[in-house]
């Protein structure tokens, strides 16, 4: 909205020029989806209840844990509600990307919130059959990476005037494209979009887990997307310069913002769960915005906390299909660091910090190369 009020009078006033700078948009898009977030938390956890959206608890769990049922889940809806009221004001809607990153984290969100629904009201035990959401997921995936790669990507130049293909791989720390795929870059970006949403689905499980790393994540992808869309910036660094990639970084910013809102009830002992409503989308949003910024294998370390969860599940069910034993008490691996009495607010706590290691680590790529 503002950005469309700068395009109507910002040439006649002097003041409304400050609406087309995108530092101002990201940084108000992220204080107003908080605000956002703290002003309806309330009123959403108080709504969940009264419709008895509640979670259940597994049986063979952590016993600490036995305490968490009743809690509403289907929290996903006050960080998606949050982003999307943030970008109607700050967003530039002109960018097509931004409106397909949008579209999607959405419907995304409709998928785990049908899943959740499954299991809270109509009481079907594992909600939404793995089969079927599955099928949902890649064909949601099949279709933004043919609208992206046909429609809204293109070719894009770096700072030096480089030219590189839509479809060209990149790797931390070396300098260039490895690899065009071509069409094989749409299988392969389906594979990142359905691999993140169920790693960070994973990761939720203790409170305030899921919601803080990928916080750091979004926040560091954040940074990576002002940069690639600065000429200046993306020169400087030797990245590769993509127009109109810094408007991501008002969306990213905006979600950011809605997650550290959702955070003051999500965190320990918590009042609301995000639910496969938020996990699924948040982690689809990764994969979505790792895809536009060209940083797919980035997300790899960016996201190590969920590669790490979604690593553990993989060897415990092969293990026990192969061995008949167990390698963890319990998977996924914070469960794991709970059985063996760790603390949940202390598992949390450094799993955050791990993420913010990861995240330096990241931002470091940007200039070794």
């Amino acid at each position: 909205m503002f950005q469309y009020i700068y395009d109507l009078f910002g040439s006649d006033i002097g003041f409304f020029r400050i609406f087309n700078y995108v530092t101002f948009r990201a940084l108000m898009a992220g204080i107003t989806s908080m605000v956002f977030s703290f002003f309806l938390g309330n009123k959403i956890i108080s709504y969940l209840y009264k419709l008895k959206f509640s979670e259940s608890v597994r049986s063979d769990g952590p016993s600490s844990h036995s305490v968490k049922a009743g809690t509403p889940t289907m929290g996903g809806l006050m960080i998606i509600s949050s982003l999307l009221l943030s970008l109607m004001f700050w967003g530039n809607w002109k960018n097509q990307n931004l409106i397909l990153l949008s579209v999607f984290s959405f419907f995304f969100c409709m998928l785990g919130f049908r899943d959740d629904y499954e299991k809270a009201i109509l009481k079907i035990k594992g909600g939404m059959k793995s089969r079927v959401k599955f099928i949902l997921s890649f064909l949601l995936a099949f279709i933004f990476c043919v609208l992206f790669y046909f429609f809204t990507g293109e070719a894009k130049e770096d700072g030096k005037g480089v030219t590189f293909l839509i479809t060209d791989l990149f790797i931390p720390f070396f300098k260039g494209p490895i690899l065009n795929l071509g069409y094989f870059a749409i299988p392969f970006s389906i594979l990142v979009i359905i691999g993140s949403s169920h790693a960070v689905n994973l990761t939720d499980g203790l409170d305030g887990l899921a919601t803080g790393t990928v916080a750091i994540a979004t926040s560091t992808f954040c940074i990576i997307a002002y940069v690639s869309g600065t000429p200046n910036a993306a020169n400087y660094l030797n990245i590769p310069y993509l127009g109109g990639a810094h408007e991501y970084a008002v969306f990213l910013s905006a979600l950011t913002g809605s997650l550290i809102g959702f955070l003051w009830f999500n965190s320990h002992p918590a009042q609301v769960f995000m639910g496969d409503t938020g996990s699924l989308f948040l982690g689809a949003t990764l994969g979505m915005i790792s895809i536009m910024l060209k940083k797919e294998i980035l997300l790899l370390i960016l996201g190590g906390i969920f590669v790490i969860e979604a690593i553990s599940v993989i060897l415990q069910v092969a293990s026990f299909k192969l061995t008949g034993k167990r390698i963890f008490k319990m998977a996924p691996i914070h469960h794991h660091f709970e059985m063996i009495g760790i603390k949940e607010t202390k598992i949390v706590i450094r799993f955050w910090i791990i993420g913010i290691i990861l995240a330096l680590l990241s931002l470091s790529t940007l200039r070794i190369q």
